[in-house]
């Protein structure tokens, strides 16, 4: 699910996604909040490709993430049964929080989506930022 893109310092991630009949409207069309889960699922499994589970980081350390802001740029449409790549890029990596630059891209290279989304740290039983752990903190950057 990685590759390197020359373009680029960072190992690319991407997460493979197939769209499925609940995902779209009545017209056969990925409705357009579910772009989102796409994105989510994606971020996921760009952590839990470095090795952290998100369940894990709230029993361990008290902490869960949430999503502090989204912007999204739809560009075409998603439909039922296309195979997608769904990319998780980390950008802008502050003390308690990270920056997700995300592309959906169809099977045949055509970039569907774009989002720019803002992931914080939050101490699980107060809601309030907290920061992320060093060890997690210190991969982050080295892979963005």
């Amino acid at each position: 699910m990685h590759s390197t893109d020359s373009s680029r310092t960072e190992t690319r991630f991407f997460w493979p996604i197939r769209v499925y009949y609940e995902d779209t409207d009545a017209g056969g069309v990925v409705y357009y909040a579910n772009y989102l889960r796409f994105y989510e699922r994606a971020r996921t499994e760009r952590l839990r490709a470095l090795g952290f589970e998100q369940d894990q980081i709230r029993d361990e350390f008290g902490l869960v993430f949430a999503v502090r802001s989204v912007q999204v740029e739809y560009l075409k449409p998603a439909r039922f049964n296309d195979a997608l790549q769904v990319t998780a890029d980390m950008s802008d990596i502050r003390r308690a929080s990270v920056m997700f630059e995300q592309a959906i891209v169809h099977a045949d290279g055509n970039r569907l989506s774009e989002a720019q989304i803002r992931v914080v740290c939050l101490d699980a039983a107060s809601f309030r930022p907290a920061p992320i752990p060093d060890h997690l903190l210190e991969q982050l950057k080295n892979v963005a």
